[in-house]
């Protein structure tokens, strides 16, 4: 049986933390060379904010299943 790694990762952000994991996720899936720096909460702050401009997300009031959905 094929053994199935599991972590979990703290996203180092106040707000729109959800845009972070987000990021943070999608880096992890597709071996970004920022990775490392994204988890520790460097250089992912220009990432999120083109995320949410392309996305047309409104996270002040925090998000939900709805906007993982968008």
């Amino acid at each position: 049986m094929t053994h199935l790694k599991r972590s979990i990762v703290e996203v180092k952000a106040w707000e729109n933390c959800l845009a972070h994991a987000i990021i943070i996720a999608i880096a992890k899936l597709k071996n970004d060379p920022e990775y490392v720096a994204y988890r520790s909460g460097y250089k992912i702050r220009p990432v999120v904010q083109k995320l949410l401009a392309e996305t047309g997300l409104d996270l002040t009031e925090g998000g939900g299943i709805p906007q993982l959905m968008k």
